[in-house]
């Protein structure tokens, strides 16, 4: 099995660093500091290596230094699934439109192409309450889950998006040309059987590979999970064009209702993750904090085996403020997991007592303002 890792990662006006060249060579890495030192920051620019607005979502201009240009750049050297090469990406300025990729130093379209050298998985505070919130969320969540495994399904779920604008632009127009909305139906359609089928069988694989893992005495507790969606449920059993032509039936029956509700009512864009608490058999909405929190992480630990399994490579793992959260024999069975698997971790927390565990095993580093020092 390939674990690819960074073994150099560079930041210029990036958030709180001016200028970062930090050097790594460990499989295990840690930052500590205090609140608001700049950890997340490191975490962030990593995430920034894949499709997406990376762990915050944060627009691209409130990641531009506030004392810089209103540019920034983050580079990676890497050990990746092809052997060596740097990945980079950034903005050119406030007014220059989407971020820029390259992959040594060559200009690429998207940030599809460094799938090929690496994928990455990663929790965050801000994700603790995914099972009590909104479907959204869990909805990006699940497409996070996928897209780690199908580095095409991030421009698929935009091009959706993007569709079903359109859909609805044409349906508030009563001078709209029919052969229009069939024409933009027949687009929303093809999109939504695509997205909908890489979710149900990234669900499916997951579902499949925690039911093979469980462990009555595992410290984390195993999820049972599902899709609230009738097209992802009918792709499972359904040929997809079957699937689609029914689809874009529901969307020409369903105009005069989409329009009074300003809105598409029916498709994968509304689809919702079930999560059960495994032991309990009960909705993960209703378990306790401390199982949440605790459920959430064993998911995400099973989704990175599973993009191991896919993709033929471990995904870097980024755990923030995961650790200081846990108790000590959680904490010490998250370590002894993460250094089995095999992949490059990078951990935060703002207690350094949390990391004495792994003292030995990882490369510590301390983060001050605009400083990340070993």
């Amino acid at each position: 099995m390939i674990s690819p890792r960074i073994t150099r990662l560079i930041l210029t006006s990036f958030r709180s660093y001016p200028r970062l060249d930090l050097a790594v060579d460990a499989g295990m890495v840690v930052l500590t500091g205090q609140n608001g030192a700049g950890k997340t920051n490191v975490l962030e620019a990593i995430s920034l290596l894949t499709q997406g607005k990376g762990l915050r979502r944060a627009d691209l201009e409130d990641m531009a230094s506030e004392e810089g240009p209103g540019s920034f750049a983050v580079a990676a050297e890497v050990e990746g699934a092809l052997g060596p090469a740097q990945l980079g990406t950034g903005l050119e300025g406030p007014d220059s439109g989407p971020r820029k990729y390259r992959v040594d130093r060559q200009s690429v379209s998207s940030a599809t192409s460094f799938a090929d050298h690496l994928r990455l998985v990663w929790l965050t505070p801000s994700m603790d309450g995914l099972f009590s919130g909104s479907t959204g969320e869990r909805r990006r969540f699940l497409d996070r889950l996928v897209l780690a495994v199908d580095a095409g399904h991030g421009t698929r779920v935009n091009a959706l998006e993007r569709a079903l604008r359109s859909r609805n632009r044409l349906l508030e127009d009563p001078r709209a040309d029919q052969r229009w909305l069939d024409a933009a139906e027949h687009e929303v359609a093809d999109l939504a059987i695509a997205v909908a089928a890489s979710r149900a069988d990234t669900v499916r694989r997951l579902a499949g590979l925690i039911e093979e893992e469980i462990d009555p005495a595992s410290p984390f507790p195993h999820a049972r999970i599902a899709l609230d969606g009738a097209i992802e449920n009918a792709v499972l059993d359904e040929p997809a064009l079957a699937v689609e032509e029914r689809y874009r039936q529901v969307l020409r029956e369903g105009r005069a209702r989409d329009r009074a509700a300003g809105r598409t009512l029916d498709g994968p864009h509304l689809t919702d993750l079930l999560v059960v608490h495994g032991p309990k058999g009960i909705a993960a909405e209703r378990a306790s904090t401390g199982e949440q929190k605790a459920l959430l992480l064993g998911l995400v630990l099973a989704h990175a085996r599973l993009v191991a399994r896919l993709a033929g490579m471990t995904p870097v793992v980024l755990l923030d403020e995961v650790a200081a959260h846990l108790d000590p024999v959680r904490r010490g069975a998250l370590y002894d997991r993460l250094e089995s698997f095999g992949a490059q971790v990078w951990l935060t927390g703002a207690d350094p007592s949390a990391f004495e565990a792994i003292a030995g095993r990882a490369a510590i580093y301390r983060v001050t303002p605009g400083r990340v020092e070993s």
